[in-house]
């Protein structure tokens, strides 16, 4: 499924230093790359940092950045092994995610279900349910304008565009003497 893709853009890293600039971009030898790809699915668009860091630009834009982040640092969370460092970012979280308190909230049902005593001990899918709902927030809503907007016609234009290279430059008609 798309987390394991998407398990490549976070390994071994905090949430708050997750990266979308991840020199690891998908580039499969087999189907299309870039914003084809990003446009056949919102799983084919996490698994590219390139569609991450565009989608992530695109939210910034729709105040819903945190979105992304959440399932990002979900994402990660999964991956970790140490308890210590899961109870760490659990906490991170859940403080900057599911707290009232936060200023980075996201909006789904149930997290008022998790209390900061469940974050003593936390396991690796205690996130899953609240991160799947983020995912189809984002994917029958965000995704589908993001399809749309400028930033992404702006990426699947330059692409089209041939290169300089390509382009024959043509012969001047003036010589130097």
């Amino acid at each position: 499924m798309f987390t394991r893709a998407v398990s490549r853009l976070s390994r071994k890293r905090p949430p708050s230093e997750i990266q979308d600039n991840d020199s690891h971009a998908s580039t499969s030898q087999h189907g299309p790359t870039g914003t084809a790809r990003w446009s056949l699915s919102l799983e084919h668009l996490l698994e590219d940092p390139e569609g991450v860091r565009r989608f992530r630009e695109f939210l910034k834009i729709e105040f819903s950045e945190e979105n992304v982040l959440f399932w990002l640092a979900c994402e990660d969370f999964k991956k970790t092994h140490d308890f210590k460092k899961m109870q760490d970012k659990a906490k991170h979280i859940y403080a900057y995610y599911l707290s009232s308190k936060s200023s980075t909230q996201v909006n789904v049902e149930g997290q008022s279900m998790l209390s900061e005593s469940m974050l003593e001990l936390p396991h690796p899918l205690m996130f899953e349910k609240l991160q799947e709902q983020i995912f189809n927030l984002m994917k029958f809503d965000s995704y589908n304008r993001f399809l749309k907007s400028d930033i992404f016609l702006k990426c699947k234009k330059m692409e089209e565009a041939p290169s300089e290279e390509m382009v024959p430059k043509r012969a001047s008609r003036i010589y130097n003497t």
